[in-house]
């Protein structure tokens, strides 16, 4: 990249992150998981944070 002169990225393991995306989804998939975070009594971010947390 240096010898075309382009900009070098900056390495993904050191960028700030806001903690923040948007997925859309289909309204079947929002209903099955508001239902599923409503009966496990937590909030939709919190059941998919959980299930995409490793």
């Amino acid at each position: 990249m240096k010898s075309n002169k382009e900009k070098i990225p900056e390495p993904i393991a050191i960028k700030n992150y806001s903690g923040k995306f948007m997925v859309r989804v289909p309204p079947d998939v929002h209903r099955a998981l508001a239902i599923k975070a409503a009966e496990a009594g937590v909030s939709i971010n919190r059941l998919v944070s959980s299930k995409l947390s490793y």
